[in-house]
């Protein structure tokens, strides 16, 4: 993968993002764009870019998606890329809608049309239009809470035009089986969303869990600690590692096809900042299709 010399040329600015707009502006900025509703947007763009990939960040549970865009400045140097992170505010996408996609409303599944996972390729369309570029190669890559709603978007929504969907420490994993609840596995949810087929494109899907082996830590305020988490492990490094086997296991039983892969991160925390800077990055977003 080239690379680039770390430059930082910063500017701040808020702009609004229509259907022709003009080119993402080099340096930071925040946007807004229009996915049915105003998204904010930070955005990257190095002073040296020319024709690389997009990278969408998906923030954490603390909702701050400008840090997430300054954590994956280092993405946009190296890899001569564009960033952008949108904010998913937590009046408007609580738990239910963010880390669970908006899929179910209490018990109750909803339309597709409502999910939050239908706003991604809304917000790709948008900046794909404003670089004039309609085949830009996009990858998605989110961390903790942001790790989740992809696990969940990968399973349920497919990779939403994404060459590869990154989820970096989830707190919790949707496992491959109707044993657990919907959120942890396929259950109590309607059968189209269930059956064989739902999970077997689950598996398919280009998702790589980018895991860092020193997020063990069993009392970390925001780790998810209902019984059908725990159930997964006691940390997430744990949980990350037994969803992987479990797809493994289910694709070698059932013959059916794995795209998933597993990048470790040596040494690493729950900390987005460092898996985003770790030397494993790469492999984790541009690294071999293969398991």
């Amino acid at each position: 993968m080239r690379r680039i010399p770390l430059l930082v040329l910063v500017t701040f600015l808020t702009i609004s993002l229509g259907a022709m707009a003009e080119p993402l502006p080099v340096g930071s900025a925040a946007i807004v764009v229009n996915v049915g509703l105003p998204i904010e947007v930070f955005t990257y763009k190095p002073a040296t870019y020319t024709n690389g990939p997009l990278i969408l960040v998906f923030h954490g549970v603390a909702r701050n998606a400008a840090d997430y865009r300054n954590f994956a400045i280092n993405l946009a140097e190296r890899f001569g890329a564009i960033v952008a992170a949108p904010r998913f505010d937590k009046e408007r996408f609580p738990y239910e809608a963010y880390q669970r996609g908006g899929i179910t409303k209490g018990d109750q599944a909803q339309p597709r049309e409502v999910w939050t996972f239908s706003m991604v390729p809304r917000l790709l369309e948008q900046l794909r239009q404003a670089e004039n570029r309609p085949e830009l190669p996009v990858y998605f890559i989110g961390h903790s809470a942001g790790g989740q709603f992809l696990v969940r978007m990968a399973a349920l929504a497919g990779a939403q035009g994404a060459t590869r969907v990154i989820a970096a420490n989830p707190g919790s994993h949707l496992f491959p089986a109707r044993e657990a609840d919907f959120g942890y596995g396929f259950g109590n949810l309607p059968e189209s969303l269930s059956n064989d087929d739902a999970i077997r494109h689950y598996l398919e899907a280009p998702l790589t869990l980018y895991l860092g082996t020193a997020d063990l830590d069993p009392d970390d305020e925001h780790l998810d600690r209902r019984p059908a988490a725990m159930g997964q492990g006691r940390t997430r490094y744990e949980r990350g590692l037994a969803c992987f086997a479990a797809a493994q296991e289910l694709a070698r039983a059932r013959g059916w096809v794995c795209n998933w892969r597993k990048v470790e991160a040596s040494g690493i925390a729950h900390d987005a900042a460092r898996m985003f800077a770790a030397c494993e990055a790469e492999d984790a977003i541009f690294g071999a299709d293969t398991p």
